[in-house]
């Protein structure tokens, strides 16, 4: 490590003000500071200072270290259900990956842990890919437009975005769908640190709308060819099955301990509950998650399906689904710990994220209930609320200020 630091110190200068590659500061500097503490230091002489342990780039792999156990799960689940549904009888998607899996000598058994980990592998990581250059092009090709450093801030985004896709997601709508989050999600309000909306979540919700076919309904879940088999080898995620059918979640086709662990069809990365809460747990311990935001979000959910509960409805399912589902199902339990908390798009003030919490709590619950026609509804709940969250922060700082002029008598 030391002789490539002395080599990335010889060429240095060359990046500087004045020097030959002086455009191309951010490139060199992004791959200096992601493999080294950066050299600057606040000088004794510039006054006084509130210094943190903790900068933008720990902060960003301590979120990044944070999903790797969803990854991990996202690995071995994928390929668990393209071997389960083709162990059932649905004929694989075929093509290089099942090429691939032949020449490694691995079958396609549900009860071997590498073929499934190898088989998720061959879906995942072709769509990080893609998101990795197309994003970081992007990301890089605004940075020395404007002249400033590249952030850590996509290393997040970049990873958060292929863990809330289905697997079967066509590679070009990957590609356009993260030039959408960077672009018109980010860079258009300022960048890093400006943006209103959560740039993984915007990017999804453009796919979402512009190609519903391949992004929803009962297929796309499972890395397998549709059959006219039975509704269990259908793909469709436990989520919509139960907006549609009032004994999905009864009749012992799942428990709740499945849908907990994340042995479930889903967007590849969100449907172990299990593996986000240690994720959650990194960030509350790290201090970089807010612990207020999760709460918010567990109370206002708690709350509002106990109430749909109680109220009931003869034609429509979810209304009877209970809380301890709702927090197990579709990207809840991803969502509220990775994307509700983003220090960008979410609230800024600590009473603030209670507000905003139980504002997506309560809106995911509204929208799977309200609209069974789109059972999911924590994507829109945080975007909806990432709006709004500007103005919850406008109103808890006006209060604090009222209170402290009359504490003072001013």
């Amino acid at each position: 490590m030391k002789f490539l630091r002395q080599q990335l110190d010889k060429i240095g200068h060359l990046f500087e003000k004045g020097g030959k590659l002086e455009s191309q500061y951010p490139l060199y500097e992004a791959a200096d500071t992601f493999l080294y503490t950066p050299g600057q230091v606040t000088k004794p002489s510039g006054g006084s200072h509130v210094r943190d342990a903790i900068d933008q780039k720990r902060m960003m792999i301590t979120v990044f270290l944070a999903l790797i156990p969803c990854v991990v799960f996202a690995l071995y689940n994928t390929g668990y259900q393209a071997n389960l549904a083709h162990a059932g009888g649905a004929p694989l998607l075929g093509g290089w990956r099942t090429d691939l899996m032949g020449l490694l000598g691995l079958g396609f058994n549900p009860a071997d842990l590498v073929a499934c980990v190898v088989h998720g592998l061959l879906y995942f990581l072709p769509v990080y890919l893609v998101t990795l250059i197309v994003g970081g092009n992007l990301e890089a090709l605004f940075a020395v437009a404007r002249k400033h450093e590249i952030t850590e801030g996509f290393l997040v985004s970049s990873l958060l975005f292929p863990l809330i896709l289905p697997p079967t997601i066509p590679l070009w709508q990957v590609a356009i769908g993260i030039a959408f989050g960077i672009v018109l999600g980010k860079e258009v309000f300022g960048g890093v640190g400006m943006n209103v909306l959560n740039p993984a979540l915007t990017a999804r919700a453009f796919l979402f709308f512009a190609y519903p076919a391949q992004i929803s309904g009962d297929a796309v879940w499972r890395a397998v060819e549709p059959t006219m088999l039975a509704d269990g080898m259908s793909g469709a995620t436990w989520l919509a099955k139960a907006a549609t059918d009032a004994n999905a979640l009864t009749s012992g086709a799942i428990t709740w301990m499945d849908a907990f662990i994340g042995v479930i069809p889903g967007s590849m990365g969100e449907t172990s509950a299990l593996c986000a809460l240690i994720g959650a747990f990194v960030l509350i311990v790290t201090g970089v998650g807010s612990w207020r935001t999760m709460f918010g979000v567990t109370v206002g959910t708690l709350l509002t399906a106990t109430l749909l509960n109680q109220v009931g409805s003869a034609t429509n399912p979810m209304f009877a689904v209970p809380f301890h589902w709702h927090i197990v199902l579709g990207g809840w339990a991803f969502g509220a710990v990775f994307m509700a908390t983003d220090p960008v798009s979410s609230a800024f003030t600590d009473r603030g994220k209670y507000y905003y919490g139980f504002g997506i709590g309560v809106l995911v619950v509204l929208v799977r209930v309200v609209n069974p026609a789109y059972p999911e509804g924590m994507m829109l709940a945080i975007l909806f609320m990432n709006m709004f969250a500007p103005l919850i922060d406008h109103f808890i700082v006006s209060a604090n200020i009222k209170r402290r002029i009359a504490r003072h008598g001013a």
